[in-house]
């Protein structure tokens, strides 16, 4: 996928979101309007989307306030005084977690702006298949719609489908007993 294919998916995923890229593109570049397609070949060409990426406007409409984050937390090492008296380091491994936070856009930006590439970055929240050629001797996974169709088949009665249960379970035929003491 080309960084021009990128932008236009990341602007389109915005501007469904709410955000009015020609009015952005003509308040903050102050370039005349042509069309989708030649602001982001500009934007491409004199890698301007830094300034698109890294507005707030921008960001505040790619993640929606209200919606679930997930972000990575890193490990970590600290010292801690035990119960008897002894000191321990005690090791946390990092793992991801997830948030429902209003201003979600503002942990977004600090983390693109520690990545390497911001557009690699909001790749990662975009949620697309690309179509690849599969390399010789790989095994390719069946894609989304080929498993839609196989769910809608039906089952086959072979040799693998188990029965119903015919009787109802045996601690519900047992006899109740109180105990008596």
């Amino acid at each position: 996928m080309t960084r021009l294919e990128l932008l236009g998916l990341v602007v389109g995923r915005a501007r469904i979101n709410g955000f009015e890229f020609r009015r952005w593109y003509t308040t903050r570049l102050t370039l005349p309007w042509i069309s989708m397609e030649a602001s982001l070949a500009l934007l491409d060409a004199q890698r301007r989307y830094y300034a698109l990426v890294f507005s707030h406007e921008f960001a505040r409409s790619f993640w929606k306030p209200g919606a679930e984050i997930s972000f990575d937390v890193p490990s970590k090492s600290f010292q801690r005084a035990m119960s008897d008296g002894t000191i321990r380091t005690i090791h946390r491994r990092p793992y991801m977690r997830r948030s429902v936070r209003p201003n979600a856009w503002k942990y977004h930006l600090r983390q693109m702006a520690v990545a390497e590439e911001p557009l690699r970055y909001l790749r990662k929240y975009l949620h697309i298949h690309e179509d690849l050629a599969p390399e010789e001797g790989s095994v390719s996974l069946p894609r989304l719609a080929d498993m839609s169709s196989l769910a809608a088949m039906p089952e086959s009665s072979g040799s693998m489908a188990r029965p119903l249960p015919s009787e109802p379970p045996i601690f519900l035929r047992r006899p109740f007993r109180l105990s008596e003491k």
